[in-house]
């Protein structure tokens, strides 16, 4: 009254209200710079604004043209501007997805609150939208966490369970069935390791967690449903899938590891349809709804495998590599050892264990694996002899490494992993076969006749691998011995090689010219 009855008149005292209250608006409307750290900051924050608009709602019903309704209006207006900016921001800043929900908990209750006085309020929850996205992250992150912890923690073998009560407590936390396995008599174990069951738990724990920020948003329960689907693609698609896939890149996760994780991804593939049950029961929509988002968790998984796949060729490949090291054949040798020698038996043995443990994979990865190691021992072993830094080879190494390619021959027939037809894993060393038998039995008429015709005893021999070899044995004065079948002069059996390796040139110039 005493401002009115300085100023004079009521449209005066109105525009200096107006003004006032502008500049308090301003001050409520100002942020702590460091909001986002506790849910207090924005506790005050919210009551403040509440508390100010209150008033004006007050006045407005209390008083006759203080105030209109376009001016509280307007007034709101802008303060919403300013809300929604500095929320944007200050959320962002957010990284624990508890704070992220109680945050969010507050906007519903300051929205609804100023709401019942008639604000508008449309555009927070908008707003709380973006907000959810925020939420998610933040869940992804943590669920990222518990993922690496539950992978470094996995023994990678299969779950032992010794008696009814144990295998229940496992099923009643996975979905898991096999008809053959209930028939079998306890102890026994179940083919996925221990990280499957916490994997699934947690997953449903993320979707637990992704739902409590749905709750109160005044949406449908199909609109809930999708976004519970949405957000768990997220996490299987993005998350667990980008721990996977680190996980099988790591050092320390060998072949029987890689076995387990094949198998586990299998399992957890099998359960996606489970999780889609789960998500319908607690958004409590029809089964018959058609969802517009399905979980993607199939396509997760058989990535994650066929990675694991790559793996383990990758490092089967590794570790014959570093048995082929451990070679030490002596190239000018007058007579074999008689016996295979000693870095292929073990290279031998450990594949045959290797492959037993692969017994529990699907039929084709297993019969890959194994396709895939023999062809890699056949090329590195070809390697061996034409290793351009070794210069001279005898015919006692050529019959000594001809032991050891027989050795690999007998492991490749006797079926190490089911499911190969007659002699089609033998075929990975066939080009080995074709050349030592070209040399052991000195046929090189025969070859030159029959070369490239398709029913040639050596059909698998190219004449630069031929020549190759050859010349390596070139030295007649330091490796007579080889020749003992010919019973003629030094000359004449240099004569013989040197016609052989002119007749190989022409016919590799001559491919050469015309691949």
């Amino acid at each position: 009254l005493h401002i009115y009855s300085v100023l004079g008149d009521a449209e005066t005292f109105e525009n200096y209200y107006r003004k006032q209250r502008r500049k308090q608006a301003r001050l409520v409307l100002q942020p702590q710079s460091n909001m986002h750290e506790t849910v207090e900051d924005y506790r005050r924050y919210f009551s403040q604004i509440v508390g100010f608009f209150v008033v004006e709602d007050h006045i407005l019903h209390a008083t006759q043209g203080l105030i209109t309704r376009a001016y509280t209006d307007e007034l709101w207006n802008m303060a919403l501007s300013k809300i929604i900016a500095v929320l944007r921001t200050h959320s962002s800043y957010c990284t624990d997805p508890d704070l992220v929900l109680e945050l969010k908990n507050l906007i519903v209750v300051f929205a609804d609150t100023l709401q019942g006085y008639g604000f508008p309020v449309n555009r927070l929850f908008d707003l709380l939208f973006e907000i959810r996205d925020q939420y998610n992250e933040t869940l992804l992150k943590k669920w990222a966490i518990l993922f690496r912890d539950i992978f470094e923690a996995d023994n990678y073998s299969p779950i032992p369970v010794s008696n009814e009560e144990e295998y229940k407590l496992v099923i009643s936390k996975f979905p898991f069935q096999d008809p053959e396995l209930d028939k079998h008599h306890f102890p026994k174990k179940l083919p996925m390791s221990q990280s499957v069951p916490q994997i699934y738990i947690q997953v449903k724990e993320f979707i637990y967690a992704s739902l409590k920020f749905s709750e109160s948003l005044h949406r449908s329960s199909t609109e809930i449903d999708d976004m519970l689907r949405k957000s768990t693609n997220l996490l299987l698609t993005r998350t667990l899938s980008s721990c996977l896939q680190n996980l099988i890149k790591k050092p320390h996760i060998g072949l029987t590891e890689l076995v387990q994780i094949i198998i586990n991804t299998t399992h957890l593939e099998q359960a996606c349809k489970y999780l889609e049950d789960f998500i319908t029961n607690i958004t409590n929509i029809s089964q018959e709804t058609l969802h517009t988002a399905r979980l993607y968790g199939l396509s997760t998984f058989k990535d994650a495998r066929h990675a694991a796949e790559g793996e383990i060729y990758t490092k089967l490949n590794q570790k014959i590599d570093e048995f082929i090291q451990l070679a030490d054949y002596d190239w000018t040798m007058i007579e074999p050892d008689g016996r295979a020698s000693g870095y292929l038996m073990d290279l031998i043995n450990f594949l045959r264990s290797t492959f037993q443990v692969f017994t529990h994979l699907p039929g084709k990865v297993a019969q890959t694996a194994c396709m895939s190691a023999c062809q890699h021992l056949s090329t590195s072993l070809m390697q061996m002899l034409l290793d351009s830094d070794l210069k001279q080879i005898s015919m006692g190494a050529i019959q000594q490494f001809n032991l050891d390619v027989i050795q690999c021959e007998l492991f490749a027939s006797s079926e190490p992993v089911p499911g190969f037809h007659g002699e089609t894993l033998q075929l990975a060393f066939i080009d080995l076969r074709q050349l030592l038998d070209l040399f052991m039995v000195w046929d090189w008429s025969t070859y030159l006749a029959d070369y490239g015709q398709p029913g040639s005893k050596y059909l698998r021999v190219n004449p630069s691998t031929a020549l190759a070899l050859l010349e390596k044995m070139k030295d007649v004065n330091k490796m007579n011995h080889l020749f003992a079948q010919f019973r003629k002069n030094d000359r004449d059996k240099q004569k013989l090689i040197e016609t052989v390796v002119r007749q190989l040139r022409g016919l590799a110039n001559c491919i050469a010219q015309h691949p």
